[in-house]
């Protein structure tokens, strides 16, 4: 089976496809890093959305996702935003880990599994 990556960098692709599963790499907040937790999580979550597209996917069709918080203080702000995105009666399975990221400006990061429609 061919895989397919998209946005293949010199360090890592954000998206493989291989047999109807699509995986993300880390999405963080690259364009607004000094944006609280609110905006970096909506940031994040909109980057989720258009790769999926890209890749045949949406959010109805995640199969997990890792999430990656600096602060749990933080865990409730994150939520409020993931409550609105996910669809309803789709909601993915999911852990959060409180983690130190690459960059000390950001403040959370997810990675995604999805099926491809």
């Amino acid at each position: 089976m061919e895989i397919k990556r998209l946005h293949v960098g010199k360090r890592l692709s954000e998206a493989a496809i291989h047999n109807g599963t699509v995986y993300l790499a880390g999405q963080v907040a690259a364009g607004n890093p000094d944006a609280d937790i609110t905006g970096q999580t909506r940031e994040v979550l909109e980057s989720i959305d258009k790769l999926l597209a890209e890749a045949g996917s949406d959010k109805s069709r995640i199969l997990m996702t890792q999430i990656y918080i600096t602060d749990l203080a933080l865990f409730p702000a994150l939520n409020a935003v993931w409550e609105e995105w996910v669809v309803p009666g789709a909601t993915p399975p999911r852990a959060t880990v409180q983690a130190k990221l690459a960059d000390p400006k950001w403040l959370v990061e997810m990675v995604v599994t999805a099926a491809q429609a």
